[in-house]
């Protein structure tokens, strides 16, 4: 995991995977949006509001923020609220000290009224103090079914950003960078096999590069298709 704010006021460590930075994002089609998170790192700061369908890279690209800002000094958090709604809306008390507070899965908001107020709180809070929230959501402010109206204003106040969804030419790119950063690589071949006969996911698709990782390492074979069957269920090992 990344880098965490820790101290007594934080009700939780809220972490960040260091591999989800911006130079493993594939930008293609949203390279606006990778734009402006790279530069986070400087002023003049701005809060921004995320959206696109699953698979388009809001989480990474939330995650790629905290470690931009954080590289340049500033303390940041990543708040996955699908991980920390059913908890206390405590968690975010002090937040509101850091340069950056990211948070994920705005979806998850509605029907929770003590955590609307929460966000609405925080938010003002850390922009009274200067700092920069970064959401995400799967759809714009008004269409979330939140109850505190003040809450969507805030939100329609930031800087909106539309991820677009992956299609196979930035998955072929994501596969690649995926493998090549574990010191693999992957054949055209295979390539166009696993995108053939996988999901179409791209947490999928990354959970799957992890088993042929392992298994790799293990056997110490290339990435043939061949291997990447016996590795998947599909045929015996060759």
């Amino acid at each position: 995991m990344g880098n965490s704010i820790s101290g007594a006021q934080l009700a939780l460590d809220f972490r960040w995977s260091v591999a989800a930075d911006l130079a493993s994002f594939v930008p293609l089609g949203n390279e606006q949006a990778v734009a402006t998170v790279a530069a986070l790192g400087g002023p003049p700061g701005q809060s921004l509001y995320l959206t696109g369908p699953p698979g388009s890279g809001r989480s990474h690209l939330l995650q790629a923020a905290c470690g931009r800002v954080s590289e340049v000094g500033g303390p940041a958090v990543y708040v996955p609220l699908v991980e920390h709604i059913r908890g206390p809306v405590a968690q975010l008390d002090g937040l509101e000290g850091l340069s950056l507070v990211a948070i994920d899965d705005l979806d998850c908001l509605a029907g929770r009224d003590d955590w609307q107020e929460g966000v609405f709180h925080l938010y003002n809070r850390l922009r009274d103090a200067g700092g920069l929230m970064v959401v995400s959501a799967s759809a714009a402010p008004a269409a979330l079914g939140l109850a505190l109206p003040d809450l969507v204003s805030r939100l329609e106040s930031l800087l909106r950003l539309r991820l677009t969804a992956a299609d196979d030419d930035r998955r072929r790119r994501i596969l690649a960078g995926a493998v090549a950063r574990r010191g693999l690589d992957l054949p055209e071949a295979s390539t166009e096999y696993l995108l053939r006969h996988e999901a179409r996911d791209l947490g999928h698709l990354m959970a799957v590069v992890e088993r042929l990782d392992a298994a790799s390492l293990q056997a110490g074979r290339r990435l043939t298709v061949p291997f990447i069957k016996s590795v998947l269920g599909d045929q015996p090992p060759a």
